[in-house]
């Protein structure tokens, strides 16, 4: 999908009508979606599975319609849109910012967050050296402060909920929240997994079909299971770590890595106003996902792999065939 997409990019038009493909497809699906949900009230419990034939449950359909705010806003300002598609773009965001806050989904809200921070990074230029002392100076902060933290999350007791702003505070709740206790059971396991394999791990696509012997009892929740039906490792990066050992993390980090740092690059050297705005919000559609990616994960899945490679194909393809001077030296 990746070599073939940056082919059919060399055509410039061809990126705006790959992803118009799916995000009309997704906006009907998330009419769809809607409309029963409304029959069922709107309720929390119906969400985890209204979605249903289209996508397997709320996380990974909330991570898509998130990934797709961004590239919706992206096409927003082009030049040269009729006032019909604006009509029908501003209609599809609405529905797409309904969809996404009927989701439920927790950690998709938390990426969009992340997203506009992003956003507000290359808005104001902001130099990345601030922002890497900033987090480091975080990150010390947190290490310093780290046993009153955990007692502060611990005597959150607020689960999820219909309540949108109850739903958020629980987004913190990792002493009864059934949900984020799950996960944590998975991350554990995933590290165990990487204990015994560090080096290559056990294998693409494994840890579904292993994890179960690596749970502890008493990190087990009410929706833990040893059959590997539902989900994975709940984390991008913890999911390569066991499958691919230290090697796999590496590889796939440096990945972001590059992608990222080449992305941002070749927006700033862009003359292109159009295209900027296009490659900007690619880019912020992979922060929302890979930030996403931190709780959750479907790269092992059609649905969000497709938009996520399209995605990096997007942003080779503009710097080889459409950045008219040469970007890297």
């Amino acid at each position: 999908l990746f070599f073939y997409m940056i082919t059919l990019f060399k055509e410039k038009e061809n990126m705006y009508n790959v992803i118009w493909l799916y995000l009309g497809s997704l906006a009907l699906v998330v009419s769809i979606t809607l409309i029963r949900h409304y029959s069922w009230g709107f309720d929390q419990k119906s969400a985890h599975w209204i979605m249903s034939p289209f996508y397997k449950d709320h996380t990974s359909y909330g991570a898509i319609v998130a990934f797709y705010i961004p590239l919706t806003i992206g096409l927003l300002f082009r030049k040269k849109n009729s006032a019909l598609i604006q009509y029908i773009l501003i209609l599809i965001l609405t529905i797409l910012s309904v969809g996404l806050i009927y989701s439920y989904t927790r950690a998709a809200w938390v990426s969009l967050v992340a997203a506009l921070g992003v956003w507000t990074l290359f808005r104001f230029k902001i130099n990345f050296k601030y922002v890497m002392l900033l987090g480091i100076f975080g990150g010390f902060l947190g290490y310093q402060y780290y046993t009153d933290i955990s007692i502060a999350l611990g005597k959150n007791k607020t689960d999820s909920s219909e309540n949108i702003s109850k739903h958020i505070e629980s987004i913190s709740n990792v002493s009864t929240d059934a949900s984020n206790l799950e996960r944590i059971n998975r991350w554990n396991c995933a590290i165990r997994m990487f204990e015994e394999r560090p080096i290559f791990g056990w294998g693409p696509g494994t840890y579904a079909f292993e994890y179960a012997p690596f749970q502890h009892s008493s990190e087990r929740t009410v929706i833990s299971t040893n059959f590997g039906n539902k989900g994975n490792a709940h984390s991008e990066y913890l999911g390569a770590l066991a499958e691919m050992g230290i090697v796999g993390l590496i590889a796939f980090l440096a990945m972001l890595f590059f992608v990222f740092y080449k992305a941002s690059m070749l927006y700033i050297k862009l003359d292109d106003r159009e295209l900027k705005t296009l490659l900007l919000s690619v880019i912020l559609a992979l922060v929302s996902y890979f930030i996403h990616g931190v709780l959750n994960n479907y790269l092992d899945t059609d649905k969000a792999s497709v938009p996520v490679w399209t995605c990096f194909a997007i942003i080779i393809a503009i710097e080889i065939y459409h950045s008219k001077k040469k970007v890297i030296k």
